[in-house]
């Protein structure tokens, strides 16, 4: 795994997180693909939901008011404490114009909420400049074409999370929690693929890899060339379900051409897998 920039943010401002969006895997020519991801290091709570708003990136310079562009979304609340010990969201899956991203920047809603360990929700308060949302630098952040980059936001609950020192039981339940985010952002490329060979070669199927490892499921797809020969190169890691769909059809007085699933495909950064030999023959 290459990372282009590692680094450590204290926030001190709003925070926002993009909502989800199911991919459809698109080789447009010129096109990259941008994944924003969400994780977490867990605290001493037994929910933190934040209120998702948006998120955008800048592809200008920095003081280019005109560089922000939003990413798709849906708002909605995400359990932050659902994605620990290696799970992650899939906040934004999209083909976008391959360039150099400057900036992210997250916005998060007014109705963020914690519940403590003994079931008491409190409002989330965060400080002021919440609407213009957090600006977060990318040092030499770069899509290329056809390849996956992801950013990953590292969220960190036990330091986010703030008491006031003043609060005592029975003051306002929206007084006692501030969110001063810490989050560490890693922004990679993912470069994992798979290949193999199918026969009859004349089947020409289309090639679904489903990332089945998510919900929603990540679809990415091509085509067997007239050999049978197939590659799908900047998958992200994780386990694949591959079908394999026949385009045309045999011979007559031949034996006919099925659709095959193969489940359990695992991608890993960096490598290619090798399917080997997919007979579409029933």
């Amino acid at each position: 795994m290459k990372f282009t920039t590692l680094f450590s943010l204290t926030l001190l401002a709003g925070l926002g997180l993009a909502g989800c969006s199911k991919d459809s895997s698109s080789d447009t020519q010129g096109n990259a693909k941008l994944e924003v991801r969400l994780t977490d290091a867990p605290g001493d709570f037994s929910r933190v939901s934040l209120d998702v708003q948006q998120i955008e990136v800048h592809l200008k310079d920095e003081n280019d008011p005109k560089g922000w562009q939003f990413l798709p979304f849906t708002p909605q609340a995400i359990n932050v404490l659902d994605y620990v010990n290696g799970r992650s969201a899939l906040l934004v899956s999209t083909d976008f114009a391959a360039g150099d991203l400057k900036e992210i920047r997250l916005i998060l809603g007014p109705n963020s909420t914690v519940t403590t360990r003994d079931g008491e929700v409190y409002a989330l308060k965060t400080p002021s400049g919440q609407s213009s949302g957090v600006k977060l630098k990318l040092d030499k952040v770069s899509l290329r074409q056809r390849e996956t980059f992801q950013l990953l936001l590292d969220f960190d609950v036990a330091k986010s999370i703030v008491e006031r020192g003043n609060w005592k039981p029975g003051n306002d339940k929206k007084e006692r929690f501030l969110l001063k985010p810490v989050i560490r952002l890693v922004a990679q490329d993912v470069a994992g693929g798979l290949y193999g060979q199918v026969t009859p070669a004349a089947a020409l199927p289309q090639i679904l890899a489903i990332r089945s490892s998510l919900t929603p499921a990540d679809t990415f797809s091509t085509s067997a060339d007239a050999t049978g020969a197939f590659k799908l190169q900047a998958l992200p890691s994780g386990t694949y379900r591959v079908e394999f769909y026949p385009t045309t059809v045999a011979p007559i007085n031949q034996p006919a051409y099925q659709t095959v699933t193969r489940s359990g495909v695992v991608v890993t950064n960096n490598q290619a897998t090798d399917m080997s030999q997919i007979s579409l023959l029933k």
